[in-house]
């Protein structure tokens, strides 16, 4: 069964906003929040995927405190580098 967009939408915005990791919580679900909606499928399987590398990388790649893998090197992640730095909640 295929899942509808809006739907798959709001799951991925609440996954964003309750990831286990309280600085991630709030980085992943300012950025949700910002940009999931206009997200393309292609966008959204990437934000999915990028999810399920688990939020202490996630949060580490976003603040630049350490390199980007390849496989997750994307506009995706790209655009949340830019938001993660203004962001003012979440500081490196």
């Amino acid at each position: 069964m295929i899942e509808d967009i809006s739907i798959r939408r709001r799951r991925l915005i609440h996954r964003s906003r309750y990831t286990g990791m309280k600085e991630t919580d709030i980085l992943l679900g300012g950025f949700a929040n910002k940009y999931v909606d206009e997200f393309s499928d292609k966008e959204l399987d990437i934000y999915e995927a990028l999810l399920a590398a688990g939020d202490p990388n996630i949060y580490v790649w976003a603040v630049g405190r350490e390199p980007v893998p390849v496989e997750y090197d994307t506009n995706v992640m790209t655009l949340l580098k830019k938001f993660s730095q203004f962001d003012h909640r979440v500081t490196p």
